[in-house]
C-alpha cells in the first residue's frame, strides 16, 4: 500500500525539499518506487534537482497538464526509481496554483501519483497556503522539518499549533543541520549538515563513508515508521545523530 507524507517546513531555510530528496533516494535503496512533488510554490526548490521541465505541478493543476509530463525520473543507480515532480511557473500560474480549487486538483494529482509509486513524498511550506493544507490534510504521516537551533524550536512550536487549527498532527519532527548541542527539545531525529550543497551533487546518502547517509535512514524510519534495511559502518561520532 502507497504511503503519502507531507515533509513539511516549520520555517524557511529548514532544508526541507534537499531532504526530501534524500529520503526518497534512501527509501529507491531499499528498491521502492517514490515520487517527490513540491508544493512549496513560493521557493519552487525541487526545480534545481531537474535538468530539463517539460511540465510542472502548477500546470497539472490548474491547466491539466499530462501527469506523466510532470513527473521525472532521476538517474540513480538504485533497486528502486526516484521521480521528481517539481514547481516551476510564472507569477500568473502561480497565483492561480495557489486557489482552493487547484489545491483540490492538487490532491486528485498526488492520489494518482500514488498509484505509480510506493511512497510520495510532498515538499510542504510551513501551513499557511491552499496547497499546505491539502498536503497534510491527505498525508498518510505529517513529518516537520526545523533547523536544530533556537530559531527552528520556536518555528516548531508555530507550526503544530498551525496543524492543529487544519484538524491534523504531526507525527514526527526532524531536527535538521544538527551538528552541535540538540536544540530541538521534540525531535524524533536529527540530521547532520554536509559538505555538499549543490542539488547537482545530490542525493548524498549514497554515500555510506559519511554520517549523513544513516542519519537519513534514521529519518526515513521516523517519518514512515517503518524499519530500513540498510547496513551502515556505525561508530561514536554517529550516536546522538541516529535518534
Amino acid at each position: 500500500m502507497t504511503q503519502t507524507l507531507a515533509l513539511v517546513g516549520a520555517a524557511g531555510g529548514a532544508g526541507t525539499t534537499r531532504l526530501a530528496v534524500e529520503i526518497g533516494a534512501t527509501l529507491t535503496r531499499t528498491g521502492r518506487d517514490v515520487a517527490v512533488v513540491d508544493a512549496a510554490y513560493e521557493t519552487q526548490g525541487l526545480a534545481d534537482y531537474v535538468d530539463t521541465i517539460e511540465a510542472d505541478v502548477t500546470e497539472l493543476v490548474t491547466d491539466g497538464a499530462p501527469l506523466d509530463s510532470v513527473v521525472q525520473p532521476a538517474a540513480l543507480e538504485t533497486p528502486g526509481q526516484l521521480s521528481l515532480c517539481p514547481a516551476r511557473a510564472p507569477f500568473e500560474r502561480l497565483a492561480r496554483a495557489k486557489t482552493a480549487g487547484a489545491a483540490e486538483t492538487l490532491e486528485k494529482q498526488i492520489a494518482a501519483i500514488a498509484l505509480s509509486h510506493d511512497v510520495v513524498i510532498v515538499d510542504t511550506p510551513p501551513v499557511a497556503t491552499n496547497q499546505a493544507v491539502a498536503a497534510v490534510d491527505m498525508a498518510d504521516r505529517i513529518v516537520a522539518v526545523t533547523p536544530d537551533s533556537e530559531r527552528g524550536a520556536d518555528a516548531l512550536a508555530r507550526l503544530s499549533g498551525r496543524v492543529r487549527d487544519v484538524g491534523e498532527s504531526i507525527d514526527a519532527v526532524v531536527a535538521n543541520f544538527a551538528d552541535g548541542t540538540p536544540q530541538v527539545a521534540d525531535a524524533d531525529t536529527r540530521v547532520p549538515a554536509t559538505e555538499t550543497t549543490a542539488p547537482s551533487q545530490c542525493p548524498s546518502c549514497l554515500d555510506d563513508e559519511t554520517a549523513f547517509a544513516p542519519a537519513v535512514a534514521a529519518a526515513v524510519e521516523a517519518a514512515l515508521d517503518t524499519t530500513v534495511e540498510l547496513d551502515f559502518e556505525t561508530s561514536g561520532r554517529l550516536d546522538g545523530l541516529l535518534r
